[in-house]
């Protein structure tokens, strides 16, 4: 069990100034999810096998296949501002 003295050190490690209601609001809750956690520990689990998501997920990607360079001229045409082959952009680390 977790008791008022182990909150206000945890407090103190964390730079955070509680007051006696919120100790023992803490201290409380705290208490809680450890209660609950034990109640969790009585299952047997032995049958679920170990897994890394709750539900069934795959990532959806698609094929990294070589594709045909596209028209340069035809990319910088849609550029709202752009210096010879490139797209121009606004400086946004401050002046150089």
């Amino acid at each position: 069990m977790i008791d008022r003295e182990q909150v206000q050190k945890v407090a103190l490690l964390a730079r955070l100034q509680l007051t006696e209601a919120e100790e023992t609001q803490f201290t409380t809750q705290l208490n809680d999810i450890l209660d609950y956690f034990e109640q969790l520990s009585e299952l047997d689990t032995s049958d679920v096998p170990p897994t890394a998501w709750a539900i069934e997920a795959t990532n959806v990607t698609r094929a990294d296949e070589v594709q045909p360079e596209r028209e340069r001229e035809l990319i910088l045409q849609g550029a709202p501002d752009r210096e010879d082959d490139f797209f121009k952009v606004p400086k946004i680390l401050g002046e150089a």
